[in-house]
């Protein structure tokens, strides 16, 4: 075969490829016409469906006056068990009470929650439990009545005092992290077993509070602010506390 027979040949293969390139811009238009007609459409339905509700509702405008008494007894229904159940947990906040073997049976976590609710009794409203990984020696923290923010480190025992005593390693972490990191007024360490005589020395030296298991039975039997229980908490930030 030719040279000229086999580039004749190349060429008539090679037009309709050609054909094919020009046509796609044309069906790519065609394409976004049908979408533009689609969306068209379908905004034509989404009004008509509209103008016909509305139509229906000013036929029917009894519907709404049902419709809205509906809406007001649901929402006044739930208002109402809020409401409840704050005056519950404030009724429940004022009455707890906490003894030491109590404490001694909590889980660790459990230990926690309850020195938050004691903080709570007390008047801390915002007291949360921030315990678990990456707390950065953080377990509870909270605003006292006189403004001053508390930072409290937990260390349960579950053998109480025959548990594991809370040594100077314990006290280094908090005094760490309690007032650079989580900006404390008052950082303090709570256990239900014991603390060691260097780690009392090194709290004194570093202002920091250690709540051991005489001064966590008073606090969590009796009805006295933690404040109350320490010495030479630093002053308030707010001159009263708030009734």
């Amino acid at each position: 075969m030719s040279p000229r027979v086999r580039k004749g040949r190349a060429a008539t293969t090679r037009r309709p490829s050609a054909r094919r390139r020009t046509r796609r811009p044309g069906s790519r238009r065609q394409r976004a016409d049908d979408r533009l007609v689609g969306l068209l459409v379908a905004a034509a339905l989404a009004v008509a469906v509209m103008v016909a509700g509305v139509n229906w509702l000013l036929a029917h405008w009894w519907v709404l006056i049902v419709i809205g008494t509906l809406v007001m007894l649901v929402g006044g229904g739930r208002l109402y068990q809020k409401q409840q159940r704050a005056r519950w947990e404030a009724v429940r906040a004022q009455g707890l009470r906490y003894g030491l073997s109590q404490m001694d049976a909590l889980h660790h976590s459990r230990f926690e929650v309850a020195v938050r609710d004691l903080l709570r009794r007390d008047g801390c409203r915002d007291a949360v439990r921030v315990g678990g990984g990456g707390d950065l020696g953080a377990d509870v923290k909270a605003t006292d009545p006189y403004g001053r923010r508390w930072v409290i480190q937990c260390k349960h025992r579950r053998n109480g005092l025959a548990g594991s005593a809370v040594g100077t390693p314990d006290l280094q972490v908090l005094n760490g992290t309690a007032r650079q990191v989580h900006g404390a007024d008052v950082a303090v360490i709570v256990t239900n077993g014991r603390v060691t005589a260097p780690a009392v020395t090194f709290a004194k030296q570093q202002r920091l509070y250690v709540v051991d298991r005489h001064t966590l039975g008073v606090w969590a039997s009796g009805s006295r602010p933690l404040w109350e229980l320490l010495r030479a908490v630093p002053p308030p930030r707010r001159p009263t506390a708030p009734s």
